[in-house]
């Protein structure tokens, strides 16, 4: 495992604020050369702690503010029923994240649509489709208080 630096903690803290600034924008706010900055962004993409640049889109511009956390427990936990399940989860455009988790349910997804009979449509015709799932439960969410992207180094 790479061992960062605290140079390396301020830059990562500065792409994931905005990693769309020019290299001499990040050596001139850490105090370094141009290259070193290049040759330390480099490092970290090389180690894969920086794993990709993404564009974060607006929800509410592209129509999908509508964000639902449903979770749900497979009928039985079996090692075919789970292999399958995350196979057909990972072909559905509206879950944007899925966690395979302990406790009462074996997974939450969070998934992004239009509106509630968007996800109705999702849940009848997608989501209950997949084999094997014993039952699920929908929480919609009402405000977001807090989202980010960032880990706090």
């Amino acid at each position: 495992m790479l061992k960062l630096d605290a140079t390396d903690k301020k830059l990562l803290a500065l792409l994931q604020a905005d990693s769309k600034r020019t290299t001499k924008e990040y050596a001139n706010h850490l105090g370094l050369s141009v290259t070193a900055v290049y040759e330390r962004i480099k490092r970290l993409e090389k180690s894969q702690v920086i794993t990709r640049y993404v564009a974060l889109v607006d929800k509410k511009k592209v129509d999908k503010a509508f964000v639902v956390l449903c979770h749900v427990k497979l009928a039985q936990h079996i090692k075919e029923f789970v292999i399958q399940f995350e196979r057909e989860v990972l072909q559905l455009p509206e879950v944007v994240e899925c966690y395979h988790i302990s406790g009462d349910y074996d997974y939450i997804l969070k998934i992004y649509v239009t509106n509630l009979d968007a996800y109705r449509e999702f849940v009848v015709n997608k989501l209950t489709a997949i084999k094997h799932i014993g039952s699920t439960q929908s929480s919609f969410i009402i405000n977001e208080v807090k989202h980010t992207t960032a880990i706090d180094l």
